[in-house]
């Protein structure tokens, strides 16, 4: 489970990414982290990487170890930030391959839950948010996808 330390630096990393956008902060929300925690354990339980039937937005992030792991809520939102190199900024949309980016910048996205669950060898980390990101209407993309300030 997600303890106070993780789900601050969870926050803090999104808000320092999204400030390099002139992005708006985001905050917690409860509700929000309660799904995400209840995804995250069911991920765990099945040993899945799939997207829950939720409305909000929705990243999810996990790893494996021989070695014991202990996850830090920086690492799963550095991972989905690493996909901006991939980001076609001259034909602004929805590419599968930098949707986890552009959900933690997309400028709508006031909220933000997270959840974790790990056995020690295996973590996943759910992050949703609120207003879901990645609305791939005319023109969307171009508002909430700022380039670096």
């Amino acid at each position: 489970m997600a303890d106070a330390s993780f789900q601050e630096e969870f926050l803090e990393t999104h808000n320092a990414y999204r400030a390099k956008h002139n992005t708006p902060k985001m905050t917690l929300n409860q509700e929000l982290t309660a799904s995400a925690q209840k995804w995250a354990d069911q991920l765990l339980a099945t040993n899945t990487m799939q997207h829950s039937e939720t409305a909000d937005g929705e990243n999810i992030y996990g790893m494996s170890s021989s070695a014991p792991i202990k996850p830090t809520g920086k690492e799963a939102v550095d991972s989905w930030y690493s996909e901006i190199k991939d980001y076609k900024w001259s034909s602004p949309g929805f590419q599968s391959d930098t949707g986890h980016f552009t959900q933690v910048v997309w400028k709508d996205s006031t909220e933000l839950g997270v959840g974790l669950a790990t056995d020690g060898k295996r973590v996943f980390v759910v992050g949703q948010y609120r207003p879901a990101g990645n609305m791939n209407m005319p023109g969307y993309f171009e508002k909430n996808v700022c380039p670096l300030a």
